[in-house]
């Protein structure tokens, strides 16, 4: 008789103690249900609210028209700058004016990858490589050298050279130093305005250091 209470009363434990399972299992699947429709809510509110974040993203990254003019006119006149620099590596005489034309072509090669870098992202067209002469699209590039000015230079040698690469290079800077003025004043995208900074110090440097070569500062 003792044994048999004793097997009732362990029969009895072990199906409270299921019952209890079960009531526990139903209540974490419960909250479970909770948690997750309560953090699909915090997704689906995480999704919109970035949406319009991604957008104005988008809006910050595009330049306005003064920033595309800035680009689309800045890489055919560092082109040019470019072309010049790598002449006087065999044509000039002067070291300090070969080590002018390296330096300029040392920065302005970098800075016509960011630009065109720049109007790929923006959706625009990069200057086509004969977009050197004359201007672009319309766009006038104050001062560029004509075709005949790029003649005379390349048939230039010696100290003819250097003065022909000096008075040309001067005029060329001072046409770059007011492109970048004008993006200063009515660009949008920073680092473009950034890049429109360091080109009016950087040239303007090397205005009065070529007009000192030229016994003109």
């Amino acid at each position: 008789m003792t044994v048999k209470r004793s097997l009732i009363r362990r029969t009895t434990a072990l199906a409270a103690a299921g019952a209890a399972a079960l009531v526990l299992a139903a209540c974490g699947g419960k909250a479970d249900s909770a948690s997750s429709a309560h953090g699909g809510g915090h997704e689906a509110t995480a999704s919109a609210s970035a949406s319009p974040s991604a957008s104005a993203g988008a809006a910050q990254a595009a330049g306005n028209a003064a920033d595309t003019a800035f680009a689309k006119g800045m890489i055919p006149h560092h082109r040019q700058a470019v072309e010049m620099a790598d002449l006087a590596a065999t044509r000039a005489e002067s070291a300090e004016v070969k080590e002018l034309a390296a330096e300029i072509k040392k920065a302005q090669d970098p800075e016509i990858k960011t630009l065109s870098g720049w109007l790929t992202a923006w959706g625009e067209q990069v200057p086509a490589a004969d977009a050197a002469q004359g201007g672009h699209s319309g766009h006038s590039m104050s001062g560029m050298m004509t075709g005949e000015e790029m003649d005379r230079l390349t048939k230039a040698s010696g100290k003819a050279f250097d003065t022909a690469f000096l008075d040309l290079m001067v005029k060329h800077h001072e046409g770059a130093v007011a492109m970048a003025k004008t993006e200063q004043s009515d660009g949008k995208y920073q680092p473009a305005k950034d890049m429109a900074a360091a080109i009016v110090s950087s040239q303007s440097a090397e205005i009065t250091r070529m007009n000192k070569l030229l016994g003109k500062g």
